[in-house]
């Protein structure tokens, strides 16, 4: 038997990695590409695997440990093929030219270490989302050579559709994720195999001590003696770590995931070896979670000890079509019920004369024409609301989590809802106290034209203080939205329209717009919305005001 010292092969760029997970014991069994232990860099995780078969002696590091390429990390022990030449040392040294030996071991030391070498974890990029969000199609196969910036797999969030694109160019050897999983920024998508250029030197110095018999042993034996102290607190610390974390076995990855996700590890059954917790079982774990949680859901159909609605058999009256709703709807439905029924909803109603702005918004067109910026009423609408909201500023406030307390917002920041194919969306202009008209109208065909072709990122529909719902465009006389929490008001547009208006001695016809300011009692009352509406009918009504 001979004992040989795994190094850590080369990583493909990356100069130095900490030790996250050594899942074996002395003793195991190994096959030929099973994980010794697991490594993480900056930006990517991987498995050092086995370059034998045979057993598992001992690591020469620790968990936390900051290793290179180079680095002993573990030995193991392995048969040795070469028994029947090893009692005839001097036949070898005089029989130079029979490089069997030696090309024997350069080729299982080349073909371990590429290998290993040569995988490389690819991992979201940072989406500008701190949520996990669903994984809709994967666009790779495994054995599919993939170019950097190639599409690996589509996310799509409360929101929004995005395509994660490949880090590297390489062919992929193991998709780690599925449809429905939950993805985040860092979290891994799929394995690859990457060229790299530095992998054969390994091997060639590893042949170097091949044809001299007695050369391993020294080698070997400066680990050894360090070695041993080290397995034995190694040994410790795992059994430490397991009793602090009410007997589970993970490693820090995957207990950094569990905290993360909010998951309890002792109610995870781990799949790995000696029953060792992988990231796959605590995200399989969330997942039967999700779908347990998404059964009860539709089993009480209302919460809050609210009645369900009855199924109904619509087909003994006619034909019928079921039609599967998108995610947005989805959403959209689950937000605007639990709106609905945890903000007790005020709307009050007002009209403002517009018939002067309108004259002056028409009056742009010739340099809106130059500028390439169309300006609409919509534009007037979130300006006079920036405006509106810095003389009330508790319309920016929110309701505190535990109820105790509200949050005030030194921000302004405005979201529009728009209508799409695939739904309602809310992508948010930001600063808008701070942005004039052409600005502002510039913003609003920008996020219009990415909410309908869905390429809105998940950052340009946060951060919402209050947000404008109008309908001037398809029509109705009014309505009465429903809070967008956790803010606090909503504003209701609806189709102006030429009405007659006394002017203290005659009736004049002048443009009314039709307004609705839905507002959460908790944090507003009536007088607050009062002023709120005064001073926007205000600004709308003679434009002049906001420049004051």
């Amino acid at each position: 038997m001979t004992i040989q010292t795994v190094v850590v092969p080369d990583l493909g760029g990356a100069e130095t990695v900490e030790v996250i997970e050594l899942g074996l014991a002395p003793g195991d069994s190994v096959e030929v590409e099973d994980s010794l232990l697991v490594l993480e860099s900056d930006k990517a995780t991987m498995d050092i695997p086995s370059p034998a078969t045979g057993v598992f002696t001992k690591y020469l590091v620790e968990e936390g440990a900051t290793v290179s390429v180079g680095d002993p990390i573990a030995e193991i022990e392995i048969a040795d093929e070469a028994a029947p030449e090893e009692p005839q040392p001097a036949a070898v040294e005089e029989a130079t030219a029979d490089e069997q030996p030696v090309e024997a071991a350069v080729a299982e030391v080349a073909a371990s270490s590429p290998a290993s070498a040569s995988e490389l974890m690819v991992q979201v990029p940072d989406i500008g989302n701190d949520d996990k969000v669903d994984v809709i199609e994967i666009c790779v196969a495994v054995g599919d050579e993939v170019s950097e910036g190639d599409t690996l797999v589509i996310l799509e969030s409360d929101k929004a559709t995005m395509d994660i694109p490949s880090t590297h160019s390489g062919k992929v050897l193991k998709i780690v994720v599925a449809e429905g999983d939950k993805l985040g920024t860092g979290d891994d998508v799929a394995l690859f195999e990457v060229t790299s250029e530095a992998a054969p030197a390994a091997p060639a110095a590893a042949a170097e001590p091949v044809p001299q018999a007695a050369a391993p042993a020294p080698v070997a034996a400066a680990p050894v003696a360090v070695a041993t102290p080290q397995q034995g607190s190694t040994a410790t610390d795992s059994a430490k770590e397991k009793t602090a974390g009410a007997d589970v076995y993970a490693g820090p990855a995957v207990r950094l995931l569990a905290r993360e996700l909010g998951v309890d590890l002792t109610q995870v059954s781990g799949t790995g070896p000696k029953g060792r917790i992988l990231k796959d079982d605590v995200s399989n774990f969330v997942k039967k979670v999700m779908q347990n949680k998404d059964s009860a859901a539709v089993s009480t159909a209302g919460g809050a000890g609210i009645p369900p609605i009855p199924a109904v058999d619509f087909s003994q009256f006619g034909e019928i079509e079921e039609v599967k709703l998108s995610k947005i709807q989805k959403l959209t439905a689950a937000n605007m019920q639990r709106n609905w029924l945890n903000i007790p909803h005020v709307t009050q109603f007002d009209d403002a004369d517009i018939t002067e702005q309108e004259d002056f918004r028409k009056g742009l067109k010739a340099e809106g024409e130059k500028r390439g910026v169309r300006v609409t009423p919509v534009a007037f609408l979130i300006k006079a609301l920036a405006a509106t909201l810095q003389a009330n500023p508790i319309f920016a406030r929110s309701m505190g989590a535990d109820g105790h307390h509200v949050v005030q917002k030194h921000y302004i920041n405005i979201g529009m809802a728009v209508d799409t194919p695939r739904g309602l969306v809310v992508p948010v202009i930001k600063d808008v106290d701070q942005k004039g008209i052409w600005e502002i109208s510039a913003d609003i065909m920008d996020l219009a034209v990415k909410a309908r072709d869905g390429k809105l990122k998940p950052a340009e529909m946060q951060g919402g203080c209050f947000t404008l719902s109008s309908l001037g465009a398809i029509g109705g006389n009014g309505f009465t939205p429903i809070v967008n929490a956790p803010e606090v008001g909503i504003l209701g547009v609806s189709k102006s329209q030429i009405k007659p208006v006394w002017n203290g001695s005659e009736f004049v016809p002048r443009l009314m717009l039709p307004l609705a300011l839905s507002y959460d009692h908790r944090v507003i009352n009536g007088g607050d919305a009062g002023r709120f509406m005064t001073h926007l009918v205000k600004l709308l009504s003679d434009i002049r005001h906001l420049a004051l």
